[in-house]
């Protein structure tokens, strides 16, 4: 495994979905006195150099994190993901990795980022990314910036489902065998969609003290 000096990799936090399903903006919701969005942008900042948060225009503003502008805000995670690419190859201007995740996933671990990440380096693919029990997560995955050209050509073609446009790109899958040590627990990709899951990942975290 390759071992990687934070420097080397941008952190990236997805905001910008209506969560209808949720009832409210999910990046708001607070767990222990913490907000999902701070949550994320603290896990990724033991990992990375630089953290953004990619949004619609105007939202977060007061977050006091770098807010980058979603360039197709309503369109999906697909557009974040390439604005995200974008953004970084423009501040850059050379080929790097961008860990990027979704706004909504309260177990993720500094420990796992950072393996994913190691994992990252060690590959010539263009997106590194964990297979769970439901699929690929490409909200939780290392994408290289030699991706956006390709992954906005699927975007332009009408695509707007990730994991198609990731069949575009040379991908590269972390299965179970390989993520499961950091996942004791069971829940590393699991998300809150809901009220009742986000009620749920209160109570657990109300009761592991953290």
């Amino acid at each position: 495994m390759v071992m990687i000096n934070k420097l080397t990799v941008a952190g990236y936090v997805m905001a910008g979905g209506a969560s209808t399903r949720f009832g409210f903006d999910k990046a708001s919701a607070e767990l222990n006195g913490q907000t999902m969005l701070k949550r994320m942008c603290t896990v990724l900042k033991d990992v990375t150099a630089s953290v953004s948060v990619v949004a619609p225009f105007g939202r977060y503003a007061d977050s006091g994190e770098r807010v980058v502008e979603d360039h197709w805000p309503g369109e999906g995670p697909l557009g974040g993901i390439i604005t995200a690419l974008m953004d970084v190859h423009a501040r850059n201007h050379q080929p790097t990795w961008c860990l990027i995740v979704g706004c909504d996933m309260p177990f993720l671990t500094s420990e796992w980022l950072k393996y994913l990440s190691e994992r990252a380096f060690a590959s010539s693919a263009a997106v590194v990314t964990p297979q769970s029990s439901v699929g690929l997560e490409p909200l939780c995955s290392c994408w290289h910036t030699s991706a956006k050209d390709q992954l906005r050509y699927a975007f332009e073609d009408g695509i707007r489902k990730v994991t198609e446009a990731m069949k575009r790109v040379s991908m590269e899958v972390v299965d179970e065998k390989d993520w499961a040590r950091f996942d004791k627990s069971g829940r590393l990709f699991w998300n809150m969609n809901t009220p009742a899951e986000y009620e749920e990942a209160r109570r657990i975290l109300d009761v592991e003290g953290r």
